[in-house]
């Protein structure tokens, strides 16, 4: 998928923004799979499999990069709150308390209403209401970390915060970042699928797999394999960073190896 999405343009076999009367049926129908279109044909004659291919980079970008904002924002709120502790913990966990009260999707829906919608900004909108899982996983860890022996050596010292938390607070979370950082990926993506499905996410004709989904949905009866194609992709593109995530946990944490 990660080599469908880099080199999208040279592999597609067909424009996928292109709607040509051969890819409709006498009856003005999508074609099936077969022949010139590999996967079919959508309800405007455009080519099933390029519009796939390209959605592959839509929700890569979005998920690495909606992904990579939360990664970084629920980390440094998460560290933030557990060194500091007292006040400074209060209030930003309290804020993050906040956060997770409200329905992720319900969130991500009315901000994607408010602003207009765009690739940085559905990637923006998702990383909003995904960044507390982390906040609070790494504000767990921190506060134990910062208990520890060697932390308070280093502050005995004089060490100061940004020393501390860089060189040996941010060693010991790397790899929690990490592998809580993979296994986001696969939620950003089916958030994003979410919302396009439900129009407030990638606007057409820049395709994504939950647009595809909801462009086609009329035609679930008599051309199943409009929905059945990217619903599977969905599926496992989810499932491989899943797979990643989990491998990553076994290789930087062997104590959990075999324990899921």
């Amino acid at each position: 998928m990660v080599f469908a999405a880099v080199f999208a343009p040279w592999i597609m076999p067909h424009d996928p923004f292109e709607q040509s009367f051969d890819g409709l049926s006498v009856m003005g129908g999508p074609l099936p799979p077969g022949g010139d279109y590999l996967l079919g044909s959508d309800l405007l004659g455009r080519d099933l499999a390029s519009r796939l291919i390209l959605g592959t980079r839509t929700s890569l970008i979005i998920g690495v990069a909606a992904n990579g904002i939360a990664v970084l924002l629920g980390a440094a709120v998460g560290i933030t709150a557990g060194y500091f502790g007292g006040w400074t913990a209060a209030i930003l966990m309290r804020f993050t308390d906040l956060m997770m009260a409200f329905p992720a999707l319900l969130l991500a829906i009315v901000l994607a209403a408010i602003f207009q919608p765009s690739l940085m900004i559905v990637a923006l909108v998702i990383a909003m209401v995904n960044w507390v899982q982390m906040s609070r996983v790494i504000y767990t860890e921190t506060r134990s970390l910062a208990e520890r022996e060697f932390i308070q050596v280093q502050r005995a010292i004089g060490s100061g915060p940004l020393r501390i938390v860089g060189r040996h607070l941010l060693p010991h979370l790397l790899s929690s970042i990490i592998v809580f950082g993979t296994l986001g990926i696969s939620t950003t993506v089916l958030l994003e699928a979410t919302l396009s499905y439900l129009g407030v996410g990638v606007q057409p004709p820049m395709p994504s797999w939950g647009n595809i989904i909801f462009e086609n949905q009329t035609y679930f009866s008599s051309a199943p394999w409009l929905v059945f194609f990217p619903g599977v992709l969905i599926v496992l593109l989810a499932l491989a960073f899943n797979l990643v995530g989990d491998t990553l946990r076994d290789i930087l944490d062997p104590t959990l190896k075999g324990r899921h």
